[in-house]
């Protein structure tokens, strides 16, 4: 317990799957958390649900503007910022490349990247300004290798530019004692991941090496040691959650 002790965490898309479990595996370390999701209802209840420790503020993650208000709302709230975790992303349509719209492609790329680029960008102020900061972004196998498990050229592409822009930033923003990593999990059972597939994963169990999928809290354990100060020398870095997916 206490591993976020006096910390302030933003978690977008933390109304359900992932996010969820991260906001609640925050709190329960100690961190006050701002949680951000469209789903207001059950971003609601879920912050309800933590108590004091947690706000609840909906927030479109494609609007830029919309990201400065998040700052603010934190600093009110809680004091400042020290962790980022941009967790919202969605799947998009599934198609081949010829096949793809460009609405589809446009819309997956600016929720899984451009978001993921306007959350640093508003963040990183504040962060610098704390003199310390640990931002967390979401990627996905799909990030590491191209589509595995699903066919989407947009969807590969927009977590491939997750893992770059951590990169970037990470190597940009150490001087600031500001850490950036992605994480990369595989086949999580997760709201989204149902949708894509069934309840059992479909034809998703033969590709595993452990036979199984990973339930939440399986990455926000990862998350949590990458938001702490235990991961105080990892940065730039990208995290597999896969049981071995991408082992060959």
């Amino acid at each position: 317990m206490g591993r976020l002790e006096g910390k302030v965490a933003i978690i977008t898309g933390a109304a359900r799957g992932m996010g969820s479990s991260h906001a609640r595996m925050f709190a329960a370390e100690g961190a006050k958390v701002v949680m951000t999701d469209l789903s207001e209802g059950a971003g609601k209840a879920l912050a309800e649900e933590i108590g004091d420790q947690a706000l609840f503020v909906r927030h479109d993650v494609t609007r830029l503007g919309e990201w400065y208000g998040i700052i603010e709302a934190a600093r009110d709230a809680f004091g400042g910022v020290d962790i980022l975790v941009n967790n919202a992303g969605i799947l998009g349509a599934m198609a081949n490349t010829e096949e793809l719209t460009e609405e589809d492609y446009l819309k997956v790329c600016t929720v899984n990247q451009h978001s993921v680029f306007y959350g640093m960008k508003a963040v990183l102020p504040a962060m610098v300004e704390r003199g310390r900061g640990s931002i967390v972004n979401i990627s996905s196998i799909a990030g590491i290798a191209a589509n595995y498990g699903f066919p989407s050229l947009a969807y590969v592409a927009s977590k491939f530019a997750v893992r770059g822009m951590t990169k970037a930033t990470a190597m940009e923003y150490g001087k600031h004692n500001i850490r950036v990593n992605s994480v990369h999990p595989g086949f999580i059972m997760t709201p989204m991941m149902v949708e894509a597939t069934n309840e059992e994963g479909g034809d998703a169990l033969a590709q595993i090496p452990l036979g199984r999928i990973a339930q939440p809290e399986e990455v926000s354990h990862l998350v949590l040691f990458l938001a702490s100060d235990e991961s105080s020398y990892i940065t730039g870095s990208e995290h597999l959650v896969d049981a071995g997916m991408l082992a060959h």
